[in-house]
């Protein structure tokens, strides 16, 4: 008789046995049939002389009801949460070739040089200055704005130093402040970007790659164009 080699060969029936086995394994689950059936087995073979509480089956029915529920509500949590994911990547690829308006205090000039940003106020100022500052944070140049009311507030830098020489393209620091009672009190800035892909975390976070302005969280854009 020719033995037959079958080392290499996918087994026909594996399939099969995997089906079984995952049948098998829910049936080892304990579900809200099986409880009501060792509950009562529990009080048909309890001892007449010595009797479980009422009180205490009530409790471990109520106990199971409970987990049952948080399980129904955490796979509904679940499953809104994948929806919310699927329907925010989705609106975040929309984005794409769009400018989008972000915080940030790094910006790289135009392609004229300049600068342009807007300044939030939180409350109105008798002097606004705007600081560019190099990748080495040098003092480049200080623009003063002068008394400003609360909101939002333009401004523009024209890539020159002090002396009125074009600084080199690049990225610059910009630094808005304000003067108040206290003293001199920075606040935020945003620059516009134009989105040019969009990435998607494991985790589901969306962050949106913006030109000359990297990573940035899609929760984080304050204004679309």
């Amino acid at each position: 008789m020719t033995d037959i080699n079958t080392s290499g060969v996918a087994d026909p029936l594996a399939s099969y046995r995997l089906e079984n086995t995952q049948e098998a394994a829910k049936k080892d689950d304990l579900g809200k049939n099986e409880f009501l059936d060792l509950m009562i087995a529990q009080l048909e073979n309890q001892n007449p002389l010595d009797p479980q509480d009422n009180g205490a089956f009530i409790s471990q029915l109520a106990e199971f009801s409970a987990l049952e529920e948080m399980q129904q509500i955490n796979n509904t949590v679940n499953g809104f949460s994948t929806k919310f994911q699927s329907t925010q990547a989705l609106q975040a690829s929309a984005m794409v070739g769009r400018s989008v308006l972000v915080p940030g205090v790094e910006a790289p000039t135009d392609s004229e040089g300049a600068i342009s940003g807007i300044a939030e106020l939180p409350s109105g100022t008798t002097s606004l200055s705007i600081s560019v500052l190099n990748g080495s944070g040098e003092l480049v140049r200080k623009v003063e704005m002068g008394q400003q009311f609360a909101g939002s507030v333009p401004f523009e830098w024209d890539g020159k130093n002090e002396l009125g020489d074009t600084m080199p393209a690049d990225k610059y620091t910009i630094k808005a402040e304000i003067k108040t009672s206290a003293g001199a009190e920075q606040v935020d800035t945003l620059f516009a970007s134009q989105v040019n892909s969009v990435s998607i975390a494991q985790s589901g976070a969306v962050t949106l790659n913006l030109a000359g302005l990297g990573g940035v969280p899609l929760e984080s854009v304050r204004e679309i164009n």
